[in-house]
């Protein structure tokens, strides 16, 4: 099954399958890429969020006019910082950002028990290394990209530019087959397998 993509001049499809790693700055306003993602030619949509509680990612997708509907919300940061938890079917918590196993363990959920086309967004596996060692994130990255196989899914994951080194921002670009980047002044190109 094929997906569509559309960033900055670029409109493609991409395969079922693809990871694509947004590269950006620390700063960078990745929200416009990542709801386009979320919101163009899918049934339903995972975001793994890091960085903001599951009722932030919501507001987001509010914002961006997105379809909340098809929203299920893995919120990796409520459960360890305490705060309190909402209770709706479609946010999901783990432990701690650093339980990368339980991350890995949802995704699977999600796209063993939604049918369709399905997207995973990982916002963002900078944040991940924060709490886990970038060594650790890059398997579990790689076991996300097996499930997107399997099931016939894509995925966009975040990386930070300037937080790694060049040796681990290659490591990651070497695994994915897109690759989109966004610049410090906004502006975007795509890399696309030959």
């Amino acid at each position: 099954m094929d997906y569509a993509l559309a960033v900055g001049d670029t409109e493609t499809t991409i395969p079922g399958g693809t990871g694509v790693l947004l590269l950006h700055p620390s700063i960078g306003e990745t929200d416009r890429i990542d709801t386009d993602f979320l919101k163009a030619d899918t049934d339903n949509f995972l975001v793994v969020s890091t960085r903001t509680t599951a009722r932030e990612v919501e507001q987001k997708l509010e914002h961006y006019d997105v379809d909340e509907s098809r929203a299920e919300i893995l919120d990796t940061i409520s459960v360890d910082r305490g705060y309190s938890r909402r209770s709706a079917d479609h946010y999901h918590y783990v432990a701690a950002p650093d339980d990368l196993d339980g991350v890995v363990r949802q995704v699977e959920t999600f796209l063993a028990s939604h049918a369709g086309k399905r997207r995973v967004s990982v916002d963002s596996l900078t944040e991940l290394a924060y709490y886990a060692d970038v060594d650790r994130v890059y398997d579990a990255a790689g076991s996300t990209l097996d499930l997107l196989d399997e099931h016939d899914a894509v995925g966009l994951f975040h990386l930070s530019r300037e937080v790694h080194d060049d040796a681990d921002i290659e490591r990651f670009r070497d695994r994915f087959d897109v690759v989109i980047d966004l610049t410090d002044d906004g502006d975007v190109s795509v890399e696309l397998p030959e």
